[in-house]
């Protein structure tokens, strides 16, 4: 080799050095180095109280690793020139050396490197040394050093973790990361809040005692105000009222802007739903409606933020006696004081000491409360069977026939006077009820996990609801609660009896602004691993929690291959859609990838995703379906107020929308005859047996089948027997998913056939089961 070729090669390998070693987590001199650099770790870890605290530490189940291309080096074969070409066989042996170094292992740890991470980064490393054609000239040379016996196996560390932080990037910027997920003080989110002193006034009290209304009469007498409610039918109740009293009010919810200026301006007053309040507008008053709803898992964050953001002078919350410690502790943390109102109620209700035990024995105001659909169906279909009409009023239905079916409860001029209803009545509808009754006590309820399971509903659940029954302003002065099955009763009494839990914590979640600012330390990361990593290495104080994010992150998941940018893959995933439909997760993908294509969503491509116009409903299967295309369309809605120009027909949707809301209504005013007409694909043969021995039909169409598949819910419990409307052991096993609806069809086809072949036996004895 000449002398300028080797100054030419040691030149390029100096520069190389020199700009690896500014970026290598140790020195790379010398193994002397890294052992140095161990012996001060165990000196300064002995140094460290075991008292002093400090950050958890982060899962790493969570932490992707990014791929690397096993592309050659830069440097060509610089490192092979300047000592020899290496043998495979022999560095397989020198890497596997490392790997099983304890104390490369322990140093690894001490720069963020767990047993998982360090195994997948070995391995990641191990591959790229065997596979590069030609490796950069310093890991070369080092390499070639150990295999020759003059080199100390540990000098591979500065490039093994080199490495490791380009497939982990979030290694070299855990401090950063750290500082963004840090939650402990949000009160220091809302500086504009912060900057006035505000008034906060508690209205405390069970349902129906006045509290807020009282609230409400100081928002209506101040010069600006904004009312915060849970649900878009409070929202639409205070506009209305609002208006109605002289006060100019707009209203704004996910899906909506009404403005009563006609010029389009804002009025001094708004109603609206929770998540979209404004913390950066003034207000004299504002009123935030059900508190207790401040440590739900899903929506909590949405009233920590309206409790800790508004910049209101006034600050009126309204909800149940349980929550007032709680927010008297937080409102320390913001240096406010808390004045408390509490209220009795206006209305008393008593527990019954009997049960219903039957549909015969209903009165008018009558309100059976059911915790699923297909309970309503069919015990809305039983009682019209018995010459009773009766509303039905559940969560999916359109806000709209809600009011409708709500509208027709309380008329006294119509003949429908029964309720079958879920616990949607609990908020946002005034209903002249008499009687609550609790079909069963068992609900369905997603845990911290985001785990379904079926619990017993609360003591503050069963108030809300139980506090339907008797209404100040109805013919009703006096309530009564109930339950349909005798062995419920003694339960429901023993819920009610206790005080309500107290609030402890509220809850939280990432903002838009977190979760780019980690986007920007982790650019290879997907939205939904990014939230989970933001979650793992969030710190927060004891009153709060960071709220459930599956529903976030299964729409992260089902747009991940859609290219957007992330502010705006934030926001889509953040739109309200009922993820057990189907239809409205399909629509919510094409809506997403019409979007990213840059191509507006017009009124005529909507309609022939959905097929408009829609026929009125012939089944339950077609009712439901029309309830999903009123939810794509409420989608549609709540995105074109994020994206003005790529969602530009709001007019002609909320046109269409009203029509179907009006077929809806007409379907749901015939649910007994769309019952009738549904093909009841799972029949029990268990209940048909049963039913056929005692001679109690219960619910059977004209073919004297059982609609017993849409009976899934009405126990109580401790296992006990439900009455004759719901025994049958095939839905029970349904419900509560020991069985599938389709192994249930694979059972009633085999008890089909060997109830066919003991009805022919019996026909002819003489033939042997095998032979027929």
């Amino acid at each position: 080799m000449s002398v300028n070729r080797c100054v030419s090669l040691f030149s390029r390998l100096q520069r190389h050095i020199s700009s690896q070693a500014a970026r290598s987590p140790v020195s790379t001199r010398s193994g002397s180095s890294v052992r140095q650099h161990q012996a001060a770790v165990v000196v300064c870890s002995r140094g460290v109280s075991s008292n002093s605290s400090s950050p958890k530490p982060p899962d790493t189940s969570l932490f992707v690793p990014v791929s690397l291309k096993a592309e050659s080096s830069a440097d060509g074969s610089v490192g092979a020139e300047l000592t020899q070409p290496l043998d495979k066989n022999e560095l397989l042996k020198v890497v596997n050396r490392f790997y099983k170094r304890k104390e490369m292992q322990k140093l690894a740890a001490d720069h963020g490197l767990d047993a998982r991470l360090f195994h997948q980064a070995f391995i990641s490393f191990r591959k790229q040394v065997l596979e590069m054609t030609s490796l950069p000239a310093d890991l070369h040379i080092v390499l070639s050093d150990i295999c020759c016996g003059a080199g100390h196996i540990d000098d591979i560390y500065p490039y093994f973790m080199r490495h490791a932080k380009q497939i982990f990037p979030m290694l070299d910027c855990m401090d950063d990361l750290r500082k963004i997920s840090d939650l402990r003080v949000p009160a220091n989110w809302y500086p504009e809040a912060r900057a006035i002193q505000r008034k906060v006034v508690f209205h405390a009290g069970p349902t129906n005692s006045g509290k807020t209304y009282h609230a409400i009469q100081r928002y209506l007498a101040a010069k600006s105000g904004v009312y915060c409610g849970p649900l878009k039918l409070l929202a639409h109740e205070i506009f209305e009222k609002s208006n109605s009293a002289g006060v100019p009010c707009d209203l704004v919810t996910g899906e909506e802007r009404t403005f009563v200026d006609v010029d389009g301006r804002a009025s001094g007053h708004v109603a609206c739903t929770i998540e979209m309040c404004s913390v950066t507008t003034p207000y004299e008053v504002a009123v935030i409606d059900e508190i207790q709803m401040i440590r739900d898992l899903s929506r909590g964050w949405a009233w920590t933020r309206a409790l800790l953001g508004l910049c209101a002078e006034e600050i009126h919350v309204c909800g149940e006696p349980a929550a007032i410690d709680f927010i008297k502790e937080l409102m320390y943390t913001t240096g406010e004081e808390v004045e408390v109102h509490t209220y009795q109620r206006l209305t008393p209700f008593a527990i019954l000491d009997h049960a219903l035990e039957s549909l015969d024995n209903l009165r008018p105001g009558d309100c059976i409360v059911c915790f699923s659909k297909n309970d309503i169906y069919s015990i809305s279909r039983q009682i019209e069977a018995r010459g009773l009409e009766c509303a039905v009023i559940y969560g999916s239905l359109p806000p709209g026939t809600k009011l409708s079916q709500a509208k027709k409860f309380n008329d006294p001029d119509d003949p429908c006077k029964i309720l079958v209803a879920t616990d949607a009545i609990g908020m946002g509808l005034n209903l002249s009820i008499k009687r609550i009754i609790f079909n069963t006590l068992v609900k369905p309820n997603v845990n911290e996990k985001g785990e379904k399971q079926m619990e017993t509903i609360s003591t503050s659940q069963a108030l809300q609801i139980a506090g339907r029954a008797g209404r100040f302003s109805s013919k009703f002065k006096e309530g009564e609660v109930t339950t349909m099955h005798r062995d419920d009763l003694p339960v429901l009494k023993e819920i009610l009896s206790h005080s309500v839990d107290p609030i402890e914590t509220a809850g939280l979640h990432p903002t838009a602004e977190q979760i780019e600012m980690f986007a920007y330390h982790l650019p290879d990361a997907t939205l939904s691993n990014l939230v989970d990593i933001f979650v793992s290495l969030s710190q927060v104080d004891g009153m709060y929690f960071v709220c459930n994010i599956d529903d976030f992150k299964f729409l992260a998941d089902m747009i991940q291959h859609i290219p957007l940018n992330l502010r705006s893959r934030y926001v889509f995933c953040t739109a309200p859609i009922n993820k057990k439909q189907p239809f409205v997760c399909t629509s919510f993908l094409k809506f997403a990838r019409q979007f990213s294509r840059d191509e507006p969503l017009t009124f005529d491509w909507v309609c022939r995703h959905i097929s408009w116009p829609l026929p009125p409903p012939k089944n339950i299967k077609d009712l439901v379906h029309l309830e999903a295309v009123h939810d794509v369309l409420d989608l549609y809605l709540w995105l074109s107020y994020r994206f003005m120009d790529m969602f530009p027909d709001t007019a002609f949707i909320r046109q269409i929308q009203q029509e179907l809301d009006d077929i809806i209504q007409q379907g749901v005013r015939n649910i007994t005859r769309l019952i009738r007409a549904t093909d009841t694909n799972v029949t029990d043969p268990l209940q048909t047996q049963q039913n056929s021995r005692s001679g109690h039909i219960g619910s059977a169409n004209n073919s004297g089948r059982t609609v017993s598949n849409y009976s899934t819910g009405g126990r109580g419990l401790r296992g006990q027997r439900s009455s004759g409307m719901d025994s049958s052991l095939a839905s029970r096993l349904v419900r509560d998913g020991l069985l599938t609806p389709d192994l249930l069809q694979q059972l009633q086809k085999e008890w089909s056939k060997e109830q066919g072949l003991m009805s022919k036996e019996k026909q002819h004895p003489h033939i042997k089961p095998k032979d027929i």
